[in-house]
């Protein structure tokens, strides 16, 4: 093998490696589920959880299902919960909370003011994310299943009552 063919063999090498972690496509076909139990009463957390609001998820640029719920404990922490969750996997996918009474695509979450509550925890499942207790979520409307490596709204829950 020549040494241009030693190169162009290197090269293309490193360049399908930058695309497939750029592009993760294995995980459009890899599920990951969780099943996170709802907090449980203790003797700091006395009194049941109080829904303040919930939405039914709508796929945007994925097929997205279930149900965002908000809690408020007790002892002044504040929960989203995901359950009967479903929706695609993807690279670095977050959970946000945005600032609008509805999201239906990309442009709007991208405009718009967001809480990023973490990295989707599975796209399959029950799962909970804590909510700062400096956030008014009565600004803060919508739930979205976010992609940040490629401004991608998966899916979005309108929260109210």
């Amino acid at each position: 093998m020549s040494r241009k063919s030693r190169f162009l063999t290197y090269g293309a090498i490193l360049v399908i490696a930058i695309l497939w972690y750029l592009f993760r496509p294995e995980l459009l076909f890899v599920d990951k589920s969780v099943d996170e139990k709802f907090p449980e009463l203790t003797d700091t957390l006395l009194t049941e959880p109080t829904l303040l609001v919930e939405g039914q998820f709508r796929g945007v640029a994925h097929e997205t299902n279930g149900v965002a719920q908000i809690f408020a404990f007790g002892d002044g922490r504040r929960l989203l919960r995901l359950r009967d969750f479903s929706t695609s996997n993807g690279p670095d996918v977050h959970v946000y909370l945005v600032a609008l009474t509805d999201a239906p695509d990309d442009a709007s979450v991208k405009n718009a003011k967001v809480i990023d509550l973490g990295t989707m925890k599975g796209n399959i499942g029950d799962q909970n994310y804590d909510i700062p207790a400096d956030i008014d979520i009565n600004i803060y409307r919508t739930c979205t299943i976010w992609c940040k490596r490629f401004g991608v709204n998966f899916g979005s829950a309108v929260l109210s009552l």
